[in-house]
């Protein structure tokens, strides 16, 4: 009787032979979760697949191995069994990435990968909203914080319990939180239901935490906010946030800040903007004036002829980046104030001034609204 030959590895998993460890992995879990043989009642068809679980099981087993494949891409099958065959007996479960997925497919179908307790989980993430002045975000200060937050009880440390004495291991499983039966031809556990899983029972319960493992307390804590900050940044203080149940890693907590408004000064990148009044004299002829800055008053120059919205700058006394290496400008936008009251005098003089320049307040004649219109003919 002639001997069966063996399909193709790749083939049986249904992927490519330049297939990469993640692709090849992901096939593996869709075909196992597929044909596991404990979703089949009926008995021909849980044989097959058990037949086909055990198939794809050995594809994997092969191709998942650096080594195994290597040889198999070069010999076939004959050279996969170099070293010891291929079978389910044969598998490594403890080898990274085989034992993961198995890991994987005994929690979609029994509730809970294999081992005792319950699983540890990671504590919740916090978020602080703090508002800070205008100040505060360029120059960075030092903030205290109160934070409430679950931490593991310090009286019980986290068992829930009075006393050592107060936990008793549970009959059902033995103090392992586990209980073990035959699923099909695998031996599985799955939590025990007396204990929930815990391998124990709390007789006398912590009199601090009532036996929750945790307690809800306020906490200080010191923040350094950076010169530079700005409006909807967050600061991300790690292992700050909840202690996590079951002895679980404590999360992180965020602290989002806002800036309040400043009554004269606004933030563009790294400058500090400010709007300065300047008379028209002063636009005109050019002068000095006094102007803010966050560190006190000081004196800028004003050119002859200076124009609405000009912007003058004084390096350096901006915002420092959080980068570091570069600061911003003070700028201040000249913002010329047109008198809306004058005496006799006053426009008599203008009048001069406009007859000197050539100047004319006639509307009816060459004027803009004329030069407009030529342009748009």
């Amino acid at each position: 009787m002639a001997a069966v030959s063996k399909r193709d590895y790749y083939e049986i998993l249904g992927v490519d032979r330049n297939v990469s460890d993640d692709d090849l992995k992901k096939a593996y879990r869709k075909l196992a979760r597929q044909h596991h043989p404990d979703l089949h009642a009926d008995a021909h068809h849980k044989k097959a697949a058990e037949e086909k679980f055990k198939e794809i099981n050995e594809a994997y087993e092969i191709l998942s191995d650096q080594e195994k494949r290597k040889r198999y891409d070069m010999f076939g099958h004959a050279g996969a069994q170099q070293g010891g065959g291929p079978g389910f007996e044969g598998f490594d479960f403890g080898r990274g990435g085989f034992g993961d997925v198995f890991n994987d497919i005994f929690e979609d179908f029994f509730g809970q990968a294999r081992g005792g307790g319950p699983r540890a989980e990671r504590g919740n993430d916090l978020q602080y909203n703090l508002e800070i002045t205008f100040e505060e975000a360029v120059y960075g200060k030092e903030a205290k914080l109160k934070i409430p937050r679950w931490e593991i009880c310090v009286d019980c440390k986290g068992t829930g319990a009075k006393s050592a004495t107060a936990i008793k291991p549970c009959g059902s499983c033995k103090g392992t939180g586990q209980l073990r039966f035959q699923q099909g031809f695998f031996s599985v556990s799955r939590p025990c239901g007396q204990c929930e899983g815990t391998g124990h029972f709390v007789t006398e319960p912590c009199s601090t935490c009532q036996g929750r493992q945790r307690v809800y307390k306020e906490r200080t804590i010191a923040v350094h906010i950076p010169a530079g900050i700005e409006s909807g940044m967050r600061l991300r203080l790690s292992n700050e946030g909840e202690h996590g149940p079951n002895g679980g890693p404590p999360g992180d907590l965020y602290v989002a800040i806002t800036v309040k408004p400043h009554p004269i000064f606004h933030r563009k990148g790294l400058d500090i903007v400010c709007d300065v009044p300047v008379n028209l004299v002063t636009a005109v002829l050019g002068g000095k004036v006094e102007v803010p800055t966050l560190k006190g008053e000081t004196v800028i120059k004003v050119p002859p002829g200076t124009q609405h919205d000009k912007v003058l700058r004084i390096k350096g006394l901006g915002i420092p980046s959080l980068k570091g290496g570069s600061t911003g400008d003070q700028v201040y936008v000249i913002k010329v104030q047109i008198p809306t009251k004058l005496t006799a005098r006053q426009k008599e003089l203008l009048m001069e001034y406009a007859k000197e320049s050539g100047m004319t307040m006639e509307t009816n004649g060459d004027g803009f609204f004329d030069k407009m219109k030529t342009f748009f003919e």
